[in-house]
C-alpha cells in the first residue's frame, strides 16, 4: 500500500477552511515528495454512501486505520442529531439525490432497513470507526506560551452566585450499573422478559472476547420525571436560568430520549392538553422545541398550541438561550447544547448563561445522570471558593483517553433501548447463564457497553509512557464504588505491575482517584502552576479535553490530538467543532469566516513526522519542523482570525501560515533542495503581503453563496474561500 496522508473533508466551518488551506498544504507537501489525498466523510457523503450514491470513504478509512500504513488527518465532523440528519436529507433531495425520508416510526421491513441505514450515520458515527487507538491530547507548548503572554479572561463568580449543578444521584445510569469481565470468547444476547411472561429479544448476538468488560445499566424514567419536576420548581423558586446539559451527539440513542423527557416536563401542561395531537402528527419531543414549532403550522390546532408554548415560557422557569436574538432556547435542538463545551463556557463566564433578553444570569445546570456531574460540580465549587483560574500562571491538564475499538460507547448504539414494557432485562451468555439483569418499567432507558482488553492494555501503556517521558503525574480517574470502574481498576492495577506491558515504571508517578477527587487534585496543582495528566475513559476524555483547554487557553480547538493507532499507524485530530455552525452562518451573511485552523496546523506536524517514518522520507520531517516553527511565529504575531469584519479571518490566517512556513523552509539548511524550491515563494509572498491582505479583506461585508450547507457546491466554495488571485497564483505556480 502506497504511503500517503489522507486529509478528511468533513462539514461546516472545518470544510470551508479546507478549501482555503489544503491547496497550500498540498503544494508544499508535493515539493517534499509527500502525497496528500482527500476522503469525504461529511454527513452528506455518509448518507449518500448508505444508498450506493457515493463511495464509502468512512468504511475505507476504518479499514486503513487497522493497518501500519494509516496516516489520517481528521477534522471535526457533524455528529448528526435527528433534526440535523433530516435537514441534510432534505438538502440532498432538493439537489436531486434520490434518498428516502427518515422514517421516524418504521412500520414496514423496508422502512426498518432505511432506518437502520440512517442510524449508521447519526450521532458520533465517525469517531468509533476511525479511533483504532487511544487518545493523547494536550496543549502544544506554543499555545500555552501564547495563553500565558496573552491571557483570556475567566470571570469570577459573584459572591452570592446561585449557579449550581443538579443531578439525579440515584436511579440513574451510574447508580444502576452492573459489570462483568468475560472469562472467555463468547456470544451474548440481550432479552426482555416482560411481566406477562413474553420474551422479547433486544439483541440476538453480541460477540465478546476473553477479558472484555461488559456493563449494563438503566435510568428510571419515573424517577427522572420526579427529578425534573423538582429542578424545574427549584429554578423557578431561585429565579435562575434553567439549563439542560447532555451529549445528544455522542450518546445518540439515550440522550435524545432524555432531552425529550425534559421538553415534555417543561411544557407539561402543553403535552397534557395537546400531546395526542402532536403524536398523531408524528411530532417528537426528542427532536426539540424547534422541530415542534416548525411543524405546528401544518396542524389544525397549531396556532393554539404555539400560544400555549409561549405562555409556558413566560410563566415557567426562565430558560437559558442559545441565541436570544433568534429566540432559540436551550430546549430547541438536542445537539445545540453539548455538555463538554457548554459547562466550561458557563464556568469561564462566571457561572452565568444567557436569558431571553440576551442578558447574563446565574444558572441551574441540569445534568440528569450523575456519572460525571460531580466533576463539573467540583470545578464550580472550586472557582466559587478560590476565584477564577488565571491563564497566565496556571499549569495544564493533558489527557490520555481510553477510546480504541469503541470503548465505553455509552448510550450510542445497538445496545441502548427504550424499554417497551415492564419486566426484566437480562444479558445472557451462549450457555444461557444470566450475567447481568435489571428489573425495568416501560419507558426506562437501558444501555450496555463493551470495553475490550487490548485497548485497556494500550491505554495503561500510553499513560505510563506519557507520565515517564514528560515527568508529569498521571491520574486514572476511576471510582472503585462504580461497577465499570472497579473492573477497570483491577485491570489497570494488573497491567501497571506488568513490565512486559508498560515497561519500566521508575520515574512515573501514577495515581488512581475517583473523578471528583481527581478533579480537585488536578485543580489544586493547576493553580500552583503544575501539570497533571488526566487518564480517563471515553466520555471523560471527551469532557476533559474541552473543560481544561477552555479554562487554560480559551478554546479546545487549539489542542494537539494524536491517536497512536494500535496497528502502528497514526490518526491526527484537529480540535473541536462545536462553534462551527455559527461560523458558517457568519460566512454566508457577511463573507467572514472566524474558524481558527490552529488545530489543523498542529495535527499536520506529527502527520508529516509519521510520513517521514513510514516512507523513509527525511524531507517530510523537514517539512514538519518548518511548520512547527512557522506556527510558533504565527502565534507570536497573533495571526489567528479576529472577531469582526475588517480583521484577518480564516483565509488571512492561512496566508500568514503559508508565508511563515515558506520562509522557514527557505531558511533551513537540512535540505538544500527544499530551501531552493521555497526561496522564490517566500520572497513573492513577503513582497505581496499588503496586496494579498487587501484582496482578502475586499470581499468582506456582503453575503457569500456556497451553494448548500451539508453539501456545498465545490466551485462556489472554492471561489469564496480563495478570493486572492495573487496568493492563488503564487501557490498554484509552486
Amino acid at each position: 500500500m502506497a504511503t500517503r496522508i489522507i486529509y478528511t473533508h468533513t462539514d461546516e466551518a472545518p470544510l470551508l477552511a479546507t478549501y482555503s488551506f489544503l491547496p497550500i498544504v498540498s503544494a508544499y507537501a508535493a515539493k517534499a515528495g509527500v502525497e496528500v489525498e482527500t476522503r469525504d466523510i461529511s454527513v452528506a457523503s455518509r448518507i449518500l454512501a448508505q444508498f450506493g450514491l457515493a463511495d464509502d470513504a468512512l468504511g475505507e478509512l476504518g479499514d486503513l486505520a487497522k493497518t501500519p500504513e494509516a496516516n489520517i488527518v481528521k477534522l471535526p465532523n457533524i455528529s448528526a442529531s435527528i433534526p440535523q440528519l433530516k435537514a441534510a436529507i432534505k438538502e440532498l433531495q432538493e439537489k436531486g439525490y434520490e434518498v428516502p425520508d427518515y422514517p421516524e416510526a418504521p412500520s414496514t421491513p423496508e422502512e426498518e432497513e432505511i432506518r437502520a441505514k440512517y442510524d449508521k450515520v447519526k450521532g458520533s458515527a465517525v469517531n468509533p470507526v476511525l479511533r483504532e487507538g487511544n487518545s493523547d491530547r494536550r496543549a502544544p507548548g506554543s499555545v500555552k506560551a501564547y495563553a500565558k503572554a496573552h491571557p483570556h479572561t475567566n470571570k469570577p463568580f459573584s459572591d452570592n452566585s446561585k449557579t449550581e449543578v443538579a443531578t439525579m444521584g440515584a436511579h440513574d445510569f451510574k447508580s444502576n450499573e452492573k459489570s462483568v469481565t468475560l472469562p472467555a470468547d463468547d456470544t451474548l444476547s440481550i432479552v426482555l422478559e416482560k411481566a406477562d411472561g413474553e420474551t422479547v429479544t433486544l439483541l440476538a448476538e453480541l460477540p465478546v472476547l476473553e477479558g472484555e468488560i461488559v456493563d449494563a445499566t438503566y435510568m428510571s424514567v419515573a424517577h427522572l420525571h420526579a427529578f425534573l419536576e423538582n429542578v424545574l420548581a427549584k429554578a423557578k423558586a431561585d429565579d435562575v436560568l434553567f439549563s439542560l446539559h447532555l451529549k445528544a451527539t455522542m450518546m445518540k440513542v439515550s440522550d435524545p430520549i432524555i432531552f425529550g423527557h425534559v421538553v415534555k416536563a417543561y411544557f407539561k401542561d402543553v403535552f397534557e392538553k395537546y400531546g395526542a395531537d402532536l403524536q398523531a402528527a408524528g411530532i417528537s419531543a426528542n427532536d426539540g422545541l424547534g422541530a415542534i414549532l416548525s411543524e405546528l403550522p401544518k396542524l389544525e390546532k397549531g396556532a393554539e398550541i404555539e400560544e400555549a408554548i409561549k405562555a409556558t415560557i413566560e410563566s415557567g422557569p426562565r430558560l437559558s438561550y442559545v441565541n436570544s436574538d433568534k429566540g432559540i432556547t436551550n430546549l430547541h435542538v438536542p445537539s445545540d447544547v453539548i455538555i463538554d463545551a457548554s459547562i466550561p463556557a458557563l464556568v469561564r463566564n462566571g457561572g452565568k448563561l444567557w436569558g431571553a433578553d440576551g442578558g447574563e444570569d446565574d444558572t441551574l445546570a441540569v445534568i440528569p445522570d450523575s456519572s460525571y456531574a460531580g466533576v463539573y460540580r467540583t470545578v464550580i465549587e472550586d472557582v466559587k471558593k478560590n476565584g477564577p483560574l488565571d491563564p497566565a500562571t496556571i499549569g495544564t491538564v493533558p489527557n490520555v483517553g481510553l477510546m480504541a475499538q469503541k470503548a465505553e460507547e455509552y448510550g450510542s448504539h445497538d445496545k441502548t433501548f427504550e424499554i417497551p414494557a415492564a419486566g426484566t432485562v437480562r444479558v445472557l451468555n451462549k450457555a444461557g447463564d444470566v450475567l447481568i439483569e435489571h428489573d425495568v418499567e416501560a419507558g426506562d432507558i437501558w444501555r450496555a457497553c463493551q470495553t475490550k482488553d487490548v485497548p485497556i492494555r494500550d491505554w495503561v501503556k500510553l499513560a505510563v509512557s506519557r507520565a515517564r517521558d514528560s515527568k508529569t503525574p498521571a491520574v486514572f480517574w476511576l471510582d472503585e464504588s462504580r461497577a465499570h470502574d472497579a473492573a477497570l481498576i483491577a485491570k489497570v492495577t494488573k497491567y501497571l505491575a506488568d513490565s512486559s506491558v508498560v515497561g519500566d515504571t521508575e520515574g512515573a508517578d501514577i495515581k488512581i482517584l475517583a473523578p471528583e477527587a481527581a478533579t480537585a487534585y488536578s485543580l489544586e496543582r493547576l493553580r500552583n502552576g503544575e501539570d497533571t495528566i488526566s487518564v480517563t475513559g471515553n466520555v471523560l476524555r471527551d469532557y476533559n479535553t474541552d473543560l481544561f483547554p477552555i479554562l487554560e487557553v480559551g478554546t479546545s480547538a487549539k489542542m494537539l490530538s494524536i491517536v497512536p493507532l494500535i496497528a502502528g499507524g497514526g490518526l491526527f485530530e484537529t480540535g473541536a467543532g462545536g462553534s462551527a455552525p455559527k461560523h458558517v452562518q457568519q460566512l454566508v451573511e457577511e463573507d467572514y469566516l472566524r474558524w481558527d485552523s490552529l488545530g489543523e496546523f498542529f495535527a499536520l506536524v506529527p502527520s508529516f513526522e509519521k510520513y517521514a517514518e513510514q516512507a523513509s522520507a527525511p524531507a517530510a520531517k523537514v517539512l514538519a519542523a518548518a511548520l512547527d516553527r512557522a506556527t510558533a511565529t504565527f502565534l507570536e504575531n497573533d495571526r489567528s482570525p479576529g472577531r469582526k469584519l475588517g480583521t484577518t479571518d480564516n483565509r488571512g490566517s492561512h496566508f500568514y501560515l503559508g508565508l511563515y512556513w515558506a520562509q522557514e523552509l527557505a531558511a533551513q539548511t537540512e535540505d538544500t533542495e527544499l530551501a531552493a524550491a521555497f526561496k522564490g515563494l517566500a520572497e513573492t509572498l513577503a513582497a505581496n503581503e499588503d496586496k494579498i491582505v487587501e484582496e482578502l479583506l475586499a470581499v468582506q461585508g456582503k453575503p457569500a453563496d456556497i451553494g448548500g450547507y451539508y453539501l456545498p457546491d465545490p466551485e462556489k466554495v472554492t471561489t469564496v474561500m480563495r478570493p486572492s488571485a495573487t496568493l492563488n497564483e503564487a501557490i498554484d505556480s509552486l
